[in-house]
């Protein structure tokens, strides 16, 4: 997670654009939403390596909304939920698919899955421009507050640190 972190550090800092980290942290956002393992899962983080974006910001949005799943978990159920059994036009299609021969391993009538594909999909894109601002911001503003505070610059002086200072900041 350190090496993670560490990594979209030096992506904000260096001179990685702004969209491929926001469409990394929007793809890991979507990938941590559906159950890992699952069809879905597997297909989507295979696919998303056929996509140009910062692939350390999506394993940290992975790693944050996985940690984070135990908040979210009711509400993607009940979406779930909803979506396979409260849209009544729906049901002959999710009744078709079940009887299709390779369709029903896929899990796609779990409540989690049908409700954390939904909702990535959803949030994929508004995620993808708040943290397409996020950088802005911090590369614009935020970034050089912190190089010029005395912490950073006492921590750079230090030998031990001169290292990551030159990795992170530089």
């Amino acid at each position: 997670m350190l090496k993670a972190i560490g990594k979209l550090i030096a992506a904000f800092n260096g001179n990685t654009k702004k969209a491929q980290i926001a469409a990394g942290v929007s793809w890991g956002i979507l990938l941590g939403l559906i159950p890992a393992g699952n069809f879905f899962f597997i297909v989507l983080f295979l696919i998303s390596f056929c996509f140009r974006h910062h692939h350390w910001s999506k394993i940290f949005g992975l790693t944050i909304v996985k940690l984070l799943s135990p908040l979210i978990i009711m509400t993607l159920d009940s979406l779930g939920w909803f979506i396979l059994t409260g849209i009544e036009p729906l049901q002959p299609f999710f009744t078709s698919l079940y009887n299709m021969p390779f369709v029903p391993f896929t899990k796609f009538n779990n409540t989690l899955v049908a409700g954390g594909l939904a909702a990535g999909i959803v949030l994929w894109l508004p995620f993808f421009f708040i943290f397409l601002g996020i950088i802005t911001l911090y590369r614009n503003i935020i970034a050089d507050k912190i190089r010029n505070s005395k912490f950073i610059k006492k921590l750079a002086d230090s030998p031990v640190f001169t290292v990551i200072d030159k990795v992170l900041f530089k």
